[in-house]
């Protein structure tokens, strides 16, 4: 089986697994969000750092992940910090489908194949390790349900299912409103998760963001909408998702 305690790519896919379905909830998003979740992992494992709104790397030396380390090799061979839009902005072959494998190996999914219209084959992913999920929840909603600040993980955690359009998912309805601006408002308890949560929703608006004076105290009550409508000077750099 897998490790106790999974890596923060693998903690948001599986929140972002819906059990009735076996399909993932935004998957376009989601990608992004991987790309982000990856970003804080290594910071967590003291392998880079912010530097304003770009990411430095402070220890190439690899964590032993092989999906981390590959991006690591990667920040590190571009010699000088990169903007995290940037980054997360760049193209990704097919990043959730190589965690979902992952989380297949380690026993923590079951795919199932399938067939769409009967004719176009499709693969659905059932939820194995039900437990683990529950706990990732569970402290997800301990975050929101209590108003004690949460640790670096699960606030990054928050703020990166908030970026990817999460909320409705796991809060729906009139009734999961409260619990999704209180998630949203997490965003604010993690410096790095908050700079890499922004970055998401600015590659989804299609812009690259002007930098950041202080990502640590962004408002959690600033939107994806709210930055892609103020006025920009000069041209803007344009940022495919994928």
């Amino acid at each position: 089986m897998g490790r106790s305690r999974r890596s923060l790519p693998e903690e948001l896919l599986l929140l972002a697994l819906d059990p009735a379905t076996g399909t993932t909830a935004q998957p376009q998003s989601l990608d992004l969000g991987l790309a982000g979740a990856q970003l804080v992992e290594l910071a967590l494992a003291g392998r880079i750092a912010p530097d304003g709104d770009r990411i430095a790397v402070v220890m190439p030396r690899p964590t032993g992940d092989p999906t981390l380390d590959s991006a690591l090799e990667l920040l590190r061979r571009r010699g000088s910090p990169v903007r995290a839009v940037h980054w997360i902005g760049g193209p990704r072959l097919g990043l959730r489908q190589i965690y979902l494998a992952h989380l297949e190996r380690c026993g923590m999914v079951h795919a199932v194949a399938g067939q769409m219209c009967g004719v176009l084959p499709t693969t659905r992913y059932q939820a194995t390790e039900t437990a683990i999920s529950r706990d990732i929840r569970s402290r997800l909603d301990s975050a929101i349900r209590t108003g004690v600040p949460p640790d670096p993980r699960t606030a990054a955690l928050a703020a990166l299912a908030h970026a990817v359009g999460l909320g409705k998912h796991l809060y729906p309805g009139n009734e999961g409103r409260s619990s999704r601006s209180r998630l949203r408002d997490l965003i604010r308890h993690d410096p790095m998760g908050g700079l890499v949560a922004h970055a998401v929703m600015d590659v989804q608006n299609g812009v690259a963001a002007q930098p950041r004076r202080n990502p640590s105290a962004a408002s959690g009550n600033r939107t994806a909408a709210a930055v892609a409508m103020q006025p920009r000077r000069g041209t803007m750099a344009r940022v495919a998702a994928h």
